[in-house]
């Protein structure tokens, strides 16, 4: 056998070795999928998190996508390419597994939120001593008809019996994420935001409004019908009732969910 031709095909053989070993070594990028997650705006920088902690285990690709839980809703009755439904209530998945946009069984509820009262201004807040005073001319809340941390925002006037009062100073962000803008940068003097959204913060004044004041803020997320079938979407769903997104949660001021 020619030498030149005995040298080509040892070189094919050792290429077809390495081709194999790099199979071996790395199936999850052959095998790895896309999964589409639509999310309640208070949860943003929790999800950040959890989405590059399951990207690094599984090899899975997390897309996000943000808004208030009622516009994400009527986006997914609309036909938006969503696999995973993180809402901000109950109401809304359930509603989605009722409507046929979702899969039965699946929901669960991955986080308990809290309100807060927030100012940038490091004197402003001092509890609900400042509602009752009202020395400020905005006071910033998410839109409460899609957005559940407004709802509890409002139900937390009323049961101060503030609401009346305050009602003309409201200023309304379409989402939580737009009324935590409105206060961050003093378009609103004070605002009611989600606790998770100044977790990191140590500037500013706070006053965490206690849960008797308002409903439990649980939310819940459920597979969609656009993912029943896609692997990543499930192990997604999976992995946020995990240790390790427990631990974000924690991280950001949720409560616990349910048990994995």
């Amino acid at each position: 056998m020619p030498f030149s031709l005995c040298l080509l095909r040892r070189a094919r053989r050792s290429l077809l070795r390495i081709v194999a070993l790099l199979a071996i070594l790395a199936p999850s990028s052959v095998h790895s999928e896309e999964v589409r997650v639509a999310v309640a705006a208070n949860f943003t920088e929790a999800v950040k998190e959890i989405g590059a902690l399951f990207e690094a285990q599984s090899g899975h690709t997390v897309v996000i996508s943000f808004g208030s839980t009622g516009q994400i809703y009527a986006q997914i009755s609309q036909g938006a390419p969503f696999d995973v439904f993180l809402a901000a209530d109950q109401a809304r998945p359930e509603r989605a597994e009722q409507d046929g946009y979702a899969v039965p069984g699946t929901r669960f509820t991955y986080a308990a939120g809290r309100i807060v009262l927030f100012s940038a201004d490091p004197a402003l807040v001092l509890g609900k001593a400042t509602l009752e005073r009202g020395s400020f001319s905005k006071l910033a809340i998410a839109n409460p008809m899609t957005a559940p941390y407004g709802l509890a925002a409002v139900q937390t006037l009323k049961s101060l019996g503030l609401y009346e009062a305050l009602d003309s100073k409201l200023v309304q962000g379409s989402n939580i994420a737009q009324t935590y803008q409105f206060v961050a940068t003093g378009n609103a003097e004070v605002g009611f935001v989600a606790l998770s959204q100044i977790a990191g913060r140590r500037d500013g004044s706070r006053w965490v409004v206690p849960e008797t004041l308002h409903s439990v803020i649980a939310q819940d997320a459920v597979l969609l019908t656009r993912g029943a079938d896609n692997e990543a979407a499930r192990a997604f769903m999976d992995f946020l009732k995990g240790p390790a997104a427990r631990a974000v949660n924690e991280k950001f001021g949720y409560g616990a969910g349910d048990s994995p």
